[in-house]
């Protein structure tokens, strides 16, 4: 009878964390536009409750500060993001094929989740100077490492031809482009997912030792 009481304890308590953890998440989504508007320096819990249905008790309640809130959310938001390319690089049968899908959906996202990407450059910053933001953040970086370099690999390999670079410098290489495509971007600039496109072709002509493919 002890062990089935125990029993029927532990199963209580695993639903009331995953009800908790699933409130969290909830939340954190909801919390995301708001985050996204006005960026980590301008952010509070109490700002989030105003433009949001939620009360500041109920966030402060599900989570211990902003940073709390903000991570929770960028988790949720990279851990979708590092699953785009998944498709592309499946089901891609050549080089050519890979690369044009692979720099359209780059170039769709920005214009798509150009607020959100906004908030991840914004909170990557910010680590800089904010110590317990850091291993989360390295996580995740290291996660859009690996997504870049799974398109590198299996790009080089419908070409027939090795990688010329590391995993960081391959990283490098996209991420900085990105940020940049994002600043014209926001900045107003029209052709800024167009100019992506076309440079995202280029630069993964460039990573790996093959002759490029004809533009187009």
């Amino acid at each position: 009878m002890a062990e089935a009481g125990a029993s029927t304890a532990e199963r209580i308590s695993r639903r009331q964390v995953d009800k908790f953890a699933e409130r969290r998440a909830e939340l954190a989504e909801a919390a995301l536009k708001t985050l996204s508007e006005l960026g980590y320096a301008r952010t509070s819990l109490r700002e989030i409750a105003m433009n949001s249905e939620f009360s500041h008790g109920v966030l402060h309640y599900y989570f211990n500060d902003k940073i709390d809130l903000i991570l929770e959310g960028v988790r949720q938001y990279k851990a979708v993001c590092v699953t785009r390319y998944d498709a592309i690089v499946d089901s891609a049968t050549s080089a050519r094929q890979l690369r044009s899908s692979f720099a359209a959906a780059l170039a769709e996202t920005l214009v798509d989740d150009g607020t959100m990407h906004r908030l991840w450059y914004d909170l990557r910053s910010q680590s800089l100077f904010e110590p317990s933001l850091r291993a989360d953040v390295n996580t995740i970086d290291a996660k859009l490492e690996q997504m870049i370099y799974r398109i590198v690999s299996r790009y080089a390999a419908l070409a027939d031809a090795p990688v010329a670079v590391s995993s960081p410098v391959a990283y490098a290489m996209f991420d900085g482009l990105f940020q940049q495509a994002l600043l014209h971007h926001l900045s107003g600039d029209a052709d800024a997912a167009r100019n992506l496109d076309q440079r995202a072709c280029e630069v993964l002509d460039d990573l790996v030792l093959a002759a490029p493919l004809a533009h187009g």
